[in-house]
């Protein structure tokens, strides 16, 4: 371990209870044998970090699988980041202090070194590990603090100049990648590129999420059919155009009439929720042609009776509800769609920097994202810069 960080404590950005964050001194955290020590450099503030503030979620539980409250063990958030190495383990050979990396927040068998894989870890669903946690989400501590140890094995060196605000949304862009891997291999009737091809798609909600799943189809699935973004916020629609969308404001215009108008009566083979809107799911048959695929992507869909499914079941919609980055792993060990998702980054086919609109510079300034600047209409993506 370090000299300059051993036995020392350090400052972390912790929630004592809903809506209520602080900055703590906690113990700096130890750097085992297979680990790194990680300078916190960047934190991008997702959505599911907002949903815990407020109380609506909290993945922390306790081996007899009751939810631990805040109170009782504060939680430390940042699941998006990455940052600089301080410190290796004595077996860490292929990193060293000053490399900037990437991190998978997700705690699988390979990062436990596990003497065989779960049947999850096997098949290349990696956030799906039997013995799974997660740094930031499941009460293990996250990025929003000075520093974070994870095992090396989790870290992917940063090669190109990307700077450290755009690296850290390596790991939203992987759960875009894993979601479209998973509509791409999901048996539906409708395809892409199959005997029945998706010949347009619905994408509800232009947040970080939405602006993704649109640059990932067009530049990389390389879908070139119509592709509807239906977005209220004027700053978020004009982005979804600028990346190649055809965009609908629901607040002066009917999406249901919309989509039948741009799709000619036939409506969309292909809906993507990624705004986590319950009242979206009441129009959804009207939206989505019988028989196509419907991704659940966004969470917190609150205050809708279940009854609404009712309808979308009537229809036979396919549904794929993708949860995280999975993926399986290179030959190094380390996670295959975080590097996939770091490299679109490096090479400038995903990019990012439009919508980063809020930069915290400090724990102390992070706070403001969660009380509030995110219900500002220029709000779209926040990250706090911390090196």
């Amino acid at each position: 371990m370090s000299k300059t960080i051993r036995n020392q404590t350090m400052q972390a950005l912790a929630v004592c209870a809903p809506e209520k964050m602080e900055v703590r001194e906690i113990a700096a955290p130890e750097c085992g044998p297979r680990e790194v020590l990680v300078k916190s450099g960047a934190v991008g503030l997702c959505g599911t970090d907002f949903h815990i503030y407020q109380g609506h979620a909290n993945y922390n539980f306790d081996d007899a699988g009751r939810q631990i409250p805040f109170e009782e063990r504060p939680q430390i958030l940042g699941h998006e980041f990455c940052g600089i190495v301080v410190d290796v383990g004595s077996e860490v050979k292929d990193l060293k202090a000053g490399d900037r990396v990437v991190v998978d927040q997700g705690i699988n068998c390979l990062s436990r070194a596990a003497a065989e894989l779960c049947e999850y870890c096997a098949t290349g669903n990696s956030h799906q590990c039997a013995r799974y946690e997660e740094h930031g989400i499941t009460g293990l501590q996250g990025a929003l603090a000075d520093f974070v140890a994870v095992p090396a094995i989790n870290a992917i060196r940063i090669e190109s100049d990307l700077p450290l605000n755009q690296a850290a949304l390596t790991e939203p862009l992987g759960c875009i990648i894993h979601s479209c891997e998973m509509i791409l291999r999901t048996p539906a009737r409708y395809t892409f590129g199959g005997e029945r091809p998706v010949r347009s798609v619905l994408i509800c909600g232009a947040g970080p999420a939405g602006l993704l799943f649109t640059q990932y189809l067009r530049n990389v699935v390389g879908f070139d059919g119509l592709l509807i973004v239906t977005e209220p916020s004027a700053i978020r629609r004009q982005l979804a155009a600028d990346y190649g969308a055809t965009v609908v404001d629901p607040a002066s215009a009917d999406l249901i009439e919309a989509v039948e108008d741009l799709t000619r009566g036939e409506r969309v083979q292909l809906l993507i929720e990624s705004a986590g809107v319950g009242q979206l799911f009441k129009q959804v048959p009207k939206l989505i042609r019988k028989q196509g695929t419907m991704v659940l992507y966004g969470h917190g869909h609150h205050g809708v009776d279940l009854g609404v499914m009712n309808s979308i079941q009537f229809i036979e919609a396919a549904f794929v509800a993708p949860t995280g980055a999975s993926g399986g792993f290179d030959t190094d060990g380390r996670p295959s769609t975080y590097r996939k998702s770091l490299k679109l980054l490096s090479e400038e086919k995903i990019n990012v920097s439009k919508f980063i609109t809020h930069q915290y510079q400090s724990l102390e300034a992070v706070p403001q994202a969660f009380a509030s600047d995110r219900f500002g209409a220029d709000y779209i993506k926040g990250v706090a810069v911390l090196a």
